[in-house]
């Protein structure tokens, strides 16, 4: 059966690479649905795929994630996972996407869960700003601050994996090491960098455009930007490097997980001795810190 996965917005449901990747299922805010209607819509969800994995950014609306886990509560059920990200809003997006192409493989529901922690690492998230007078996301220094007044100042931020800041024209971007695709969004903001410098840079082999989430323009403190992923866009390798970690079970709820940690009741994996890291794809077998 295969695992469900949802999303908080529609915006964070990337189109599909192939005609084979499922889309993701929506749980409102509060707003726009009902207790009732959401807890009949998730109880359907939970009878055609078994489990759901509902991925949603750290900056989710309090009230929006106090009804997550409302849901999940009241139908009292271990078979939600409600995964928060520090990822930005089109990395978020582009995790999603990876997530359910999972989905489709031969993979537990604890596994698709836990693989999050682990593909967030290869995510690489950034914006061209024309401010960041209000960027809360990324250190700032005073320079950076007063430059955002002189007029046509852009800069180059980096999110996540490891928070960078650099003025346009003026430093680069320290980018993945490994074979990647890059998804370019665009905001009330005009440049070619990210195609033009950021793409040869990094070595992306392709270059795609999506919609600008509407979560944004918020996270980064501006609506003068342009949002980027770098990321990996094989799932071939994607499904390697999940099945290159040592799968445990669960010391609380017993499903199978990769990592640390369990994505569905946030269980750690004891004892610590049996914690286990990515060997050999990416990482030349050295230990892998899984967090996002």
């Amino acid at each position: 059966m295969q695992t469900a996965i949802a999303v908080t917005s529609a915006d964070l449901v990337l189109p599909p690479t192939d005609q084979h990747t499922p889309t993701a299922a929506l749980m409102p805010h509060p707003d726009a649905q009902t207790l009732d209607a959401a807890l009949a819509d998730t109880q359907v969800l939970l009878e055609q795929h078994g489990y759901a994995v509902v991925l949603y950014p750290a900056s989710l609306p309090v009230v929006h994630e106090r009804r997550l886990h409302a849901v999940r509560s009241v139908l009292e059920t271990d078979r939600i996972a409600l995964l928060k990200t520090a990822l930005p809003p089109l990395g978020v997006a582009v995790l999603v996407r990876q997530l359910r192409q999972l989905s489709l493989c031969d993979f537990s529901a604890g596994v698709v869960a836990s693989a999050a922690r682990l593909l967030a690492h290869y995510i690489h998230a950034g914006a061209v700003l024309g401010s960041v007078a209000r960027l809360d996301r990324v250190p700032v220094g005073l320079k950076s601050h007063a430059k955002s007044w002189v007029p046509g100042t852009q800069f180059g931020v980096v999110a996540h994996p490891d928070p960078q800041l650099v003025r346009i024209g003026h430093g680069d971007l320290t980018g993945p090491q490994f074979g990647n695709h890059l998804l370019v969004a665009r905001g009330q903001l005009q440049s070619d960098w990210p195609t033009a410098a950021l793409a040869p840079a990094w070595h992306c082999q392709a270059v795609h455009e999506a919609p600008l989430p509407e979560e944004s323009p918020r996270w980064w403190g501006t609506r003068k930007l342009i949002e980027f992923a770098a990321y990996l866009p094989d799932i071939t390798l994607i499904y390697q490097l999940v099945s290159s970690v040592k799968r445990e079970k669960c010391t609380w709820c017993g499903l199978e997980i990769i990592g640390d940690r369990c994505g569905f009741c946030a269980a750690p994996l004891l004892p610590p001795e049996n914690r286990t890291g990515v060997s050999g794809v990416l990482s030349q077998g050295k230990p892998m810190n899984q967090g996002s």
